[in-house]
Parts: C-alpha cells; sequence; structure tokens
C-alpha cells in the first residue's frame, strides 16, 4: 500500500496542507468514552494526560484563487488574549513558541497573507479560525487582508450567543473584527459549488452550523473534515469527543460521509491528526477503518 500523499492534484487546484502549529487538548475528552487503554495506542498523552494536535489548515492554488480551508489558533493568539487570559490558557493548551506557524507555512508556498483570496471557516471553535485575525497597527483586523471570508449563518449566531458547554471555545475577538471589516459572508446551508469546485455541507453533531469542504474534478475528490473526523482515530464510528454537543446525531453525519468516501476512494484531510494530513478509509462491517 502506498504512503499517504503529501499534496494533491485536483482540477486546476494544487492542494497543499498548512500546518499552523500543534497544541494539546486533554486525551480522554478527545475520545470521549473509548478507554485510554485504546486510543493511547495512536495517541500518546503527556503527563497532564493531554494528546498533541496540529491545527492543518488545507491551501488551495489555482491560477485564480489562493483558498484557505481554517486558519489554526493564531500565531499571536497569546498576544490577542493576554489580557483576558495571561499564560494560563497557553500553558493549559500547550500553545508553544517556535514550531510552525500559519504564515510561516504560507511562506513556505511562496505566499503572503494578501495573496490570498477566499477564507472557508468550517467553524468559529478558537483552534479553527483563531489565526484569521491579527493584531495590525494595535487593533484586531483580518489577517487576509484582501480575502473573503466564509461561515455558516447559523454557527455565527452560535458563536453570538453560545451555550454554557461551549463558551470557552468561542471568543469575539476571533469574529467581531471579521464583521466589522464587512469580510464575513455567511451561508445558509450546504452549497454545491461555493467557489469553483468546492462545495460545503453541513453537519450538527458537534457544534451547530459546523461544514465540511468537499474539494473535486470528478476524478478525485478530498473532503476536509474538520471536527466530523478530526485525526485518522476518530474514523471508527463510536470514537467521537466529548466535545461533541450531539454523539449520535455526529455517528449518523460521519456514516453520511465515510460510506461515500469509501466507496468512492476519496481522500479525507485529517485537521488535528498531528501525523498525517490524507487518508483514505475502507468499510469495516457496520463500522469503517483508516487504511
Amino acid at each position: 500500500m502506498s504512503a499517504s500523499p503529501t499534496r494533491l492534484k485536483i482540477g486546476d487546484y494544487e492542494v497543499c496542507p498548512i500546518n499552523t502549529g500543534v497544541f494539546g487538548l486533554d486525551g480522554g475528552a478527545m475520545f470521549g468514552t473509548v478507554p485510554k487503554v485504546l486510543w493511547e495506542k495512536s495517541n500518546p498523552a503527556d503527563d497532564k494526560n493531554r494528546i498533541a494536535m496540529e491545527a492543518r489548515g488545507l491551501l488551495l492554488k489555482s491560477p485564480q484563487r489562493r483558498i484557505l480551508v481554517d486558519c489554526g489558533v493564531g500565531q499571536d493568539f497569546v498576544a490577542k488574549f493576554g489580557e483576558k487570559l495571561g499564560g494560563k490558557f497557553a500553558e493549559m493548551y500547550a500553545v508553544k513558541e517556535g514550531g510552525d506557524t500559519l504564515l510561516k507555512s504560507l511562506k513556505a508556498e511562496g505566499l503572503e497573507p494578501s495573496d490570498i483570496t477566499d477564507v472557508i471557516l468550517t467553524h468559529l471553535h478558537f483552534d479553527h479560525c483563531g489565526g484569521g485575525v491579527s493584531e495590525i497597527g494595535g487593533e484586531l483586523k483580518p489577517t487576509f487582508s484582501n480575502a473573503k471570508y466564509y461561515v455558516q449563518k447559523s454557527n455565527l449566531q452560535n458563536a453570538q450567543n453560545p451555550n454554557l458547554r461551549e463558551k470557552a471555545s468561542y471568543f469575539p475577538c476571533n469574529f467581531e473584527p471579521l464583521l466589522k471589516a464587512g469580510v464575513l459572508n455567511l451561508i445558509d446551508g450546504e452549497k454545491e459549488n461555493l467557489l469553483p469546485g468546492i462545495s460545503v455541507y453541513v453537519s450538527n453533531g458537534h457544534t451547530q452550523g459546523h461544514q465540511m469542504v468537499k474539494v473535486t474534478d470528478g476524478k478525485t475528490t478530498v473532503l476536509y473534515c474538520g471536527d466530523l473526523v478530526p485525526t485518522a482515530s476518530h474514523v471508527r464510528l463510536p470514537w467521537v469527543m466529548g466535545y461533541d454537543l450531539n454523539p449520535l446525531l455526529l455517528i449518523e453525519e460521519k456514516t453520511r460521509f465515510l460510506g461515500p468516501a469509501a466507496d468512492q476512494g476519496w481522500y479525507l484531510f485529517f485537521e488535528h491528526d498531528p501525523y498525517r494530513a490524507f487518508g483514505k478509509v475502507e468499510r469495516a462491517g457496520a463500522d469503517f477503518k483508516a487504511l
């Protein structure tokens, strides 16, 4: 079996993983009711029971566009939240300096923030959208000055009025500057060809208004899973996160998308897997497994 690819070519798009930096989340929270003796085989925990998590975006480069799907925690995240959370946030989530960042990874692709034309956000949890806003001239402004940003309308509404479980994941400073700048475009439901060859599909099991992004040319397809399937380990249907608001609904949604992924040979893109970006799946009885 060949190794997982490091990038793909889909139609006019060169499809490139963009590592934005590793952070840590509690392993028990990431795997819910799955016993640690099972999940620690593939995702070893540190002395505080945190597993390594990549915040990986996806860059789509074509002659006309430079599209970014999700943008990680944000390299200036600790500075942005300094007054509110101080160093405790960085300590809690093992946010470290010196590794990959969004801007470093884009520069390695020969791009500056001003080159990005579109930013599609799966949802507004801090680890998916934080890099979309930066401190520029003493103010919080869109990192990508020439880009249109896209998110589900229902997710913005959820972020603006979060429930108690999610309040620690939605921060107004990650989306209010986008609204103020008039660059946040709201999508109301699933949309085919939001951009050429790119469609978005809604799942509400993780959080209200979460969306996946499918890129296809009819021959090769990649599904950016977001938090529907955050790592390759989460391909198994019962392996859902403690963070998921509606686990049973999430399992139904995984079945909806993993079925065609297995049958049609789609690539899945694992946003939070620190070990690999792309992977395929196959059916395993009534379940699925990663190849």
